[in-house]
């Protein structure tokens, strides 16, 4: 991949020297950024190009040629020489009309083929080299920190996924037996009921289907149940203790029952109309069972698929709120037992960001604040404006920070925890990437109480917005 990836930064260079502008097009990404500006030239894929054009325009090559290139992970050094007419003016600089000697050091990133940022640095491999070593091995550390984090939130997606789908696998199984059972009733009572029977015996069913999502406290529901049993007992049911749950649970109490008995004829058992309406009900609360572990499954299907846009570049109007409440689906195995509450904001504005980095700072502040209370006590997730800025607070009931290692907290390797339980590098992330965004992170702790804060400006800085970050 290496030499690829100097043959790629060798053709970008040459077509640079050409001006060759359909190759640049080609070997450019779509969101290229030129990290080194000249004075009022702006960064973006097709203001690199002008600027090119019209320097190319002032100083037309004679030659041009690469001494030396180095290749580490993703970047190309690349070390050129050339030589140039000045025919024009440029930056106030009337033109000699000479042929002058030109040399320099240009850095180029590179991701799926294509040239992602570009540097020029000083004329000096050697100066270069261990400088870009060293931002190689800080990127490395955090991606294994990303990955170690993915890792993490893997595991309990996996255990997350595990409970809905069994749900689902149970009520398909059901819905299979109920369905059977439903079918050979109904061909019972077919030629038994008359019209207006079957007309009563559906309209009950509607309204018990209708109040299916009735929520009744454990104690009134059991003492609903119990008391349903003991009706369907006196009437002869022998399965009353079966039935009464489910029957129950749809709203049908004695009183609509014995209502339902009075319009059916006095030769129909209701014994067999109360089997079929149970059935029904049944299958119907293993659809919607069905439906919901779907339902679930989908959710965190694609919050996942949000959260994981965090190692794309793309800076676009954010909605933090969003990228909050996919965080805490995400981690919703690791707050069992928390009483997570909400405070947003109404009408909060999208701010220009970039999402999946967002998401990579909630993830670690709410997972730090989950460690924190243990599985136990609460947490409070905060989104507010502030002037022209958009706060957003993680706060827990924890036992807090000591106020001697509160400075500390955001140094990159720091942690207060066991060894091989983290790495110190997740608040070192969201220190790097608040900054990123022309934020600030801080802390505020005590026993009780900790409060960690990101303030983030609504707009970037202009020179951010239109380097894509």
């Amino acid at each position: 991949m290496s030499e690829e990836n100097k043959a790629l930064a060798r053709r970008f260079l040459e077509a640079q020297a050409k001006g060759d502008m359909e190759t640049l097009d080609e070997l450019m990404a779509p969101n290229f950024v030129d990290r080194s500006l000249l004075p009022g030239q702006k960064s973006s894929r097709e203001d690199y190009k002008q600027s090119l054009a019209e320097m190319l325009a002032v100083f037309s090559n004679t030659s041009f040629t690469i001494e030396a290139q180095i290749a580490e992970g993703d970047q190309v050094v690349s070390r050129f020489t050339g030589t140039s007419v000045h025919r024009g003016k440029f930056l106030g600089v009337a033109p000699t009309g000479q042929e002058t000697n030109y040399s320099g050091i240009h850095i180029h990133r590179i991701a799926d083929g294509k040239i992602v940022e570009e540097w020029s640095e000083s004329d000096n491999l050697e100066v270069v080299q261990p400088a870009l070593e060293q931002e190689l091995r800080r990127r490395k550390r955090i991606e294994q920190e990303k990955m170690a984090a993915l890792g993490k939130l893997s595991a309990g997606l996996a255990h997350e996924l595990n409970n809905p789908a069994a749900a689902a696998r149970r009520a398909a199984k059901g819905l299979r037996e109920a369905t059977l059972k439903a079918q050979l009733l109904a061909l019972e009572l077919a030629g038994r009921l008359s019209p207006e029977e079957r007309e009563a015996l559906v309209g009950v069913l509607h309204e018990a289907t209708a109040n299916s999502n009735l929520l009744l406290d454990p104690l009134a529901r059991s003492d609903q149940e119990e008391e349903l049993a003991n009706w369907l007992e006196e009437r002869g049911f022998e399965h009353a203790w079966d039935l009464a749950p489910i029957l129950s649970a749809a709203g049908l109490y004695s009183g609509r029952l014995e209502k339902l008995a009075a319009e059916m004829s006095d030769g129909e058992p209701l014994a067999g109309v109360l089997e079929w309406l149970g059935a029904m009900l049944e299958l119907t609360d293993l659809a919607d069972e069905v439906g919901r572990s779907a339902g679930r499954i989908s959710e965190l299907v694609q919050a996942m698929k949000v959260y994981t846009y965090m190692d794309r570049v793309a800076y676009a109007e954010t909605d933090v709120r969003k990228g909050l409440e996919n965080t805490l689906t995400i981690l919703g195995h690791k707050l069992k037992g928390v009483a997570v509450e909400r405070d947003y904001e109404e009408d909060l504005p999208k701010i220009w960001a970039n999402a999946g980095e967002l998401n990579q700072v909630w993830s670690n502040l709410i997972d730090n604040a989950a460690d924190a209370v243990a599985g136990r006590g609460r947490i409070w997730v905060k989104a507010f404006q502030d002037g022209d800025r958009l706060v957003v607070q993680i706060i827990d009931d924890g036992p807090g920070i000591p106020l001697e290692i509160q400075s500390h907290i955001f140094d990159p390797f720091f942690t207060t925890k066991e060894i091989g339980e983290g790495t110190g590098l997740g608040l070192d992330i969201v220190r790097r990437v608040v900054a990123d965004h022309g934020g600030v992170a801080s802390v505020d702790s005590k026993p009780g109480q900790t409060c960690l804060t990101v303030r983030l400006p609504q707009e970037l800085p202009q020179h951010n917005r239109e380097n894509g970050g």
